[in-house]
């Protein structure tokens, strides 16, 4: 069955960064595009950045952009998401999630809380 497994998470101070990995398998992952979303406390899921199945794309929200990066290892079935200059605001469970959508296939997600 369809599978996505984020990790990565974690407590950090502003300013720091994380990298986020998400292993996915039960489906040809090369072949689908795939976001980064994120719920923060009390509030709704939020997209935050899209990849297109060959990692040649990639689309961010204002709010990180600049300071995430996402990319893929299509050979690993692997995304990954690298958070530079953390701020408070990025407190929130990040998931993956497979195509354009942030209603498609997800993970568990993996908490990441910015905090000094």
């Amino acid at each position: 069955q369809v599978q996505l497994v984020e990790s990565g998470g974690g407590l950090v101070q502003p300013g720091e960064s994380l990298k986020l990995s998400c292993v996915v398998s039960g489906f040809t992952f090369s072949t689908y595009p795939m976001t980064w979303a994120r719920q923060a406390p009390g509030k709704g899921l939020e997209w935050i950045a899209q990849i297109s199945s060959g990692g040649t794309s990639t689309d961010y929200t204002e709010s990180v952009e600049g300071r995430f990066t996402i990319f893929r290892d299509n050979a690993k079935n692997t995304l990954y998401l690298q958070m530079n200059s953390l701020k408070a605001e990025d407190t929130a469970v990040y998931y993956c999630i497979r195509g354009f959508s942030v209603g498609g296939a997800r993970g568990q997600g993996t908490q990441v809380t910015v905090s000094s």
